[in-house]
């Protein structure tokens, strides 16, 4: 009987379940919608249990597309959007508040006043402190809670990221727990001690109760009781770090970026943590049977979503694609330049005021060139990501392993080898993030016996080698950064 892997990836705005096969191919595949509700501007939330009820849908619909039974399941992987917020019941099992999404601001008071604590938080965890963690979210909902301080320290509420959610109720509550990279997401996880931390837990007035389990990311999570087979899940691991190991970027050094509706960029910086001091997280990358590698993470705020402001405001695309076949009907940009901060600039500049503009334009500036210019500006963001993580690390990145929707444009993936210098490679399987979590689930299960077979199951389609004279490289990067100071002088 030929076995597979089911991983379970649920994103911000839609769950999957997807069959792997031993040689990393996808059998099967089914996706359900997630609804996201903004009850308020900056509020991002989501229901729970209409999340717990898509996975189940999906798991059920990939297993019936692939006309196989649990029987055919050798193990389990798990891969979420981290940092987003679900506290429940541990007499009910029921979430006592909607889950508050990784991108929502509505904790931003409580952050504010935890700024007094800035460099302390930073030496403990990595992170800066940000609503986008997920501590200032649980006592948001603690203090909106009736009598939820209370209910927390008597050991009622339990707190957990979406993959121990998931794994409480896939095991029928009998496991709370998770692993190690979403807990080092939290703003609770010491890296260094790689335990919650009691001081972190003080400042935020957070019982340890209410806290998972934390385990290495290939460890025995439980097992899945649907129908009449247990299957073990023996994988878990946060969405980036995930598309991380599914690159199979081991060694340090070997970095990858997701372009998806933002840009998420990950450098694997070896078995020891270094502290930025420009703005990028210090986070884990995973834990393999006690082992732990530590990676730089930066972010672009907009990425795809340029690209779908295009079509969607300004009607100059009826499809994403079209970008690509305007993109090449010019041979540059003419010297425009787009600085897409609609939700203000990330790493390494961490502006949330700035806003997007245009620059350069002239009476010969045309729509092709507003194209060109939307899919050089990602390559530009994610130069200045990489700059700094080269420079902080000290480690320089000799190749960039790439995945997500953007990858599409062979434009977009040439300028950005261009820009930085270095080769860059696109995998045959684009779905890094749910085969990271596959690989890492069939590491647990011994479904792999080793890093050196997984390595055999990830195979590049494509790779693009620098073509641009590094002299007009320069220029153009010159241009980029001048682009981004007007950009932040200029605000409301």
């Amino acid at each position: 009987m030929n076995k597979y892997i089911l991983v379970v990836d649920q994103g911000t705005t839609s769950s999957r379940a997807i069959l792997f096969n031993k040689g990393g191919l996808t059998v099967s595949f089914a996706q359900k919608e997630l609804p996201v509700e903004y009850p308020k501007s900056g509020y991002v939330e989501c229901d729970a249990n209409e999340l717990f009820a898509g996975v189940v849908e999906v798991i059920e619909t990939a297993l019936n597309k692939a006309n196989v039974t649990w029987d055919s399941i050798a193990c389990v992987g798990i891969t979420n959007q981290r940092e987003t917020t679900i506290v429940w019941s541990k007499v009910t099992g029921l979430p006592v508040s909607k889950a508050i999404v990784w991108q929502s601001r509505q904790s931003q008071s409580i952050c504010d006043r935890m700024m007094k604590h800035e460099e302390l938080i930073h030496q403990k965890t990595g992170l800066i402190i940000n609503p986008y963690f997920s501590a200032s979210k649980i006592r948001y909902i603690l203090d909106h809670l009736p009598r939820g301080q209370e209910r927390a320290e008597s050991g009622e509420l339990m707190f957990g990221t979406v993959d121990s959610w998931l794994i409480y109720k896939l095991t029928k509550g009998e496991v709370h727990a998770t692993d190690i990279t979403n807990a080092s997401r939290t703003m609770l996880f010491n890296i260094n001690t790689k335990e919650w931390d009691d001081e972190l837990l003080k400042l935020f007035n957070i019982p340890r109760s209410m806290l998972p389990e934390v385990k290495s990311c290939d460890a025995n999570f439980g097992t899945i009781s649907l129908l009449d087979k247990d299957t073990p899940i023996t994988g878990v691991i946060g969405d980036q770090q995930s598309a991380l190991f599914g690159q199979n970027c081991f060694e340090a050094g070997m970095s990858k970026s997701t372009y998806g509706t933002g840009c998420f960029m990950l450098m694997n910086i070896g078995e020891k943590p270094v502290l930025s001091k420009k703005g990028l997280l210090t986070t884990i990358a995973w834990d393999i049977s006690g082992k732990v590698s530590y990676a730089l993470e930066g972010s672009v705020f907009v990425c795809g979503s340029a690209i779908k402001w295009l079509r969607d405001s300004w009607h100059i695309i009826r499809h994403s694609n079209d970008i690509n076949i305007m993109a090449q009907r010019v041979p540059n940009t003419g010297g425009v330049y787009f600085v897409p901060a609609f939700v203000g600039l990330g790493t390494p500049y961490w502006d949330d005021d700035v806003r997007g503009a245009f620059f350069g334009m002239s009476a010969g500036t045309n729509l092709d060139h507003i194209a060109l210019a939307t899919l050089q500006a990602i390559a530009f963001q994610c130069k200045d990501v990489f700059s700094v993580m080269e420079e902080e690390s000290n480690i320089k990145i000799n190749r960039l392993y790439v995945d997500g929707g953007v990858t599409n444009s062979d434009i977009m993936l040439q300028f950005q080898s261009d820009i930085l210098n270095i080769p860059v490679s696109k995998p045959t399987c684009l779905e890094s993030t749910a085969i990271g979590a596959a690989f890492m689930a069939g590491l647990g299960s011994g479904f792999f016996s080793s890093l050196d077979e997984i390595s055999n199951a990830h195979t590049i389609a494509k790779n693009y080698h620098p073509k641009m004279n590094q002299v007009e490289a320069k220029k153009l990067y010159k241009g980029w950064e001048n682009a981004v100071k007007c950009a932040m002088k200029f605000k409301n």
